[in-house]
Order: C-alpha cells, then structure tokens, then sequence
C-alpha cells in the first residue's frame, strides 16, 4: 500500500502563485498595449493655470491664487517647454512653490516660425524676460520679483539683469545653467565642428526653414542623453508590469515631444556663445553692444548637478568669480540635468534650497542667518482675452524612467 503524504497549503499556495503570474502576464498585456498600441499609460498633466499676459512669443501664466504671496517668475532657455516646471503631479516646482505660498509665474515663448528668423538673443533679453518682470511686478503690487531659471535660461536671466538693472528684480536662481564651455567634455566635438563649418551650416538652416526646425533639436537632445534612448528598450522589457515606472518614462518622453525650434539668428548667436565661449570671460557681445555680468547686482543661487554631463559643475561654477558685484551662492546637488530640477529628490535637495535662499537671498551676507541646508515683432503684453498673433540646454536624465538623478 502506497502512503500519501498531505502537505497543508500546497495546493493554495501553488493557486496563489499561478494567480500571481496570470495578474502579472495581464498587466504587462495591459501596458504594453497602452505604450505601443493605445494613448499610453501616464494621463496628461498641467497643473491649473490662469493666463494672465500675452504678447508676441510671451505669455505669461500664473499658478495659485490670484491673492498669493512674494512673485516667483520662471523662466525656460530657448526651445524647452515649460512643463520642465511642471513635469509630473509629484515632481513639479510650480505645485511646489505655490504650496510655500509664493505666487509662482511661467513664461512660455511658443513655437518659433520662418517670420522669426531675425530674432536674436537681445529679444528675450531687452523684451520678453524685462517686460515678464515688469507685469509680474505689476500683478503682485509692484513687489520686487525673484527669477529662476533652468539651463541657458539661468544665462539668459543673469544677462538681462545685467543689462537692465532698474528692473524689480530681488534674486535670481539658476539651475545648471554653463558658463564655461570649455568644461563640458561632451561639448568638445560639437564646438571643433562648429569653428569648422558652424556659419555655412546655420546660413542653410536660415535660408530654407528660418531656423533650425524642432524635430532636428529633439533629435539632437535626444543624442545627448543616448545611454538612456539605447538602454529604453531593456528598461521597458525588465518593468513592463510596473505602470508606475513606465508613466515616469513617458512624461519624460513628452517633454522632449515638446522641445521646439530655435530662431535663426538666436540660434547662430547661441552657436558663436559656446564656440568662443564668451561668456567665461563675464561679457556677451551683441552685435555693437557688450553685455557685462558684473554689471549683476541682485544675489544668484547657482546649482550644478552632480550627474549633469550637459552642465557639469566645472561649467556652472565660474558664476562665482564673474559676478563681483553681488553676492553668489553655488551648489551641488545630486542629479542629471533635468534631474536637479525635476526629479524625484529634487523636493528634499534642490527645492530645500530654494526655498531657503528665497526665504532670505542676501542670507549669506548677513548675521545671524539660518544654518543653510547643506547640499554639498510688436513688444508688450496684451489683455489675455484679445486675439493677438506673433506678426545648449535641456536633456533628459540617462534613465529611462524618469528625471530623478
């Protein structure tokens, strides 16, 4: 006679497993029918905003109650989206800011056609970034405004504070934003190609689209961050059933969806900026007039991301000695280019800083402060509701999933 051996729970835990590996095969089903067939796992995201300006190429958005507390502006470089602000529910400063009680303002400068292939750097930098500050003043009681920035938007906020400093300006903030060219080892091959055949390149650009068109930028940021576009299909494969790290991912990826196309003269000027490198030396020159950043006399909080290959620290750290005339604080803080402004430490690294020095910007000057947190075309704006037309920079982080590093 054969004995029977009853092991208790066998068969409830082998049910239990085969239902855990069909649960399983059902979602990974389930994602990648929505990443590859459907609309996609992550549902659209935009933090509620009220348009509260609009002119050519500007138009100006608030975040919060109209009633809010000290005005934030954020400024983006050219051709990024301002959704960098705002790139996800759990990851977006503008929802961060305004919880600190500031009422937080974007400028968006929208797409840039053949019709703006004359405006320059001096655009944004007498025009659209002044006029921002101004009616961001206006709205908030002619308070003074505190400016951040993020990539060559950070240069671009210096110069024009340089270049007007009677604006209300109270600080400026600029995350990885380069100074020094020279110091981006991943920049070396495109400035020796570019004191080679940028000029006849560009002028062709011109010529035929006015500019350099958006699909050639989202390519070309895309081949910065080329580890991550190489190492997505292994990344999806190995989390296909994790929906949480596939949204990340495809907001991400939006982002990059979004990045426009450059204006052909600022796009030309911008090329000349980063082969001569210019601005190591502290001075811009625009056409017949020279832009001085000594000539920055509001307190800067410069970050530089430790994993940051587009503006590696050695880049960002010359703001220390190129503004003499006020007081500079630089920081390094753990993540990629997006990742220092976006990701998912940014709220417990970056944005603590932040809201420290924005608290009390001349911080560092004074006694008694606070420990610090320690990581190591027609001008103006117009009433929103009237129809009016208009007559480097952003990366995502090497991961795949998300900008978190």
């Amino acid at each position: 006679m054969t004995n029977t051996i009853f092991v208790p729970g066998t068969f409830t835990e082998n049910w239990r497993h085969l239902m855990g590996i069909t649960d399983s095969v059902t979602r990974a089903a389930h994602n990648a029918w929505a990443l590859f067939a459907g609309d996609g796992l992550a549902p659209p995201h935009r933090t509620e905003s009220v348009v509260v300006g609009r002119g050519p190429h500007r138009t100006l958005r608030r975040f919060g109650p109209d009633d809010g507390g000290d005005p934030v502006l954020l400024v983006t470089p050219l051709a990024a989206s301002p959704t960098c602000y705002d790139l996800m529910p759990d990851q977006s400063l503008v929802q961060y800011l305004s919880e600190l009680g500031r009422s937080t303002f974007v400028v968006e400068y929208g797409e840039m056609t053949s019709e703006d292939r004359d405006l320059g750097l001096e655009y944004w930098i007498d025009e659209i970034v002044p006029e921002s500050i101004h009616l961001v003043s206006e709205l908030c009681g002619n308070r003074d405004v505190d400016v951040v920035a993020w990539s060559i938007g950070g240069a671009m906020a210096l110069l024009t504070s340089a270049a007007h400093p009677e604006l209300p300006v109270r600080s400026i903030t600029a995350f990885g934003s380069p100074l020094d060219f020279s110091k981006i080892p991943v920049m070396a091959p495109l400035r020796l190609i570019g004191k080679l055949c940028a000029e006849p390149v560009i002028d062709v650009l011109n010529s035929v689209f006015g500019g350099v068109p958006a699909p050639l930028v989202q390519a070309a940021y895309r081949v910065t961050a080329l580890d991550r576009e190489l190492a997505r299909p292994w990344f999806v494969a190995s989390n296909i059933t994790d929906a949480g790290k596939l949204s990340r991912m495809e907001l991400v990826d939006r982002f990059q969806d979004e990045i426009s196309g450059y204006a052909g003269r600022a796009f030309a000027q911008l090329a000349q900026m980063t082969v001569a490198n210019d601005l190591s030396g502290g001075k811009l020159r625009l056409g017949e007039r020279v832009v001085d950043l000594a000539g920055v006399t509001v307190p800067v909080l410069a970050f530089a991301g430790t994993e940051d290959i587009l503006a590696p620290s050695r880049a960002v750290e010359p703001v220390t000695r190129l503004l003499p005339n006020t007081s500079v604080r630089f920081v390094e803080v753990p993540g990629t280019h997006l990742g220092m402004l976006a990701g998912a430490r940014a709220r417990t690294t970056s944005w603590v800083e932040l809201a420290a020095f924005l608290e009390e910007p001349g911080c560092d000057e004074e006694p008694g402060c606070d420990e610090e947190p320690g990581y190591g075309v027609e001008a103006g704006f117009v009433d929103p509701g009237q129809d009016r037309s208009a007559s480097p920079s952003p990366a995502a982080a090497p991961h795949p999933e998300r900008a978190d590093r």
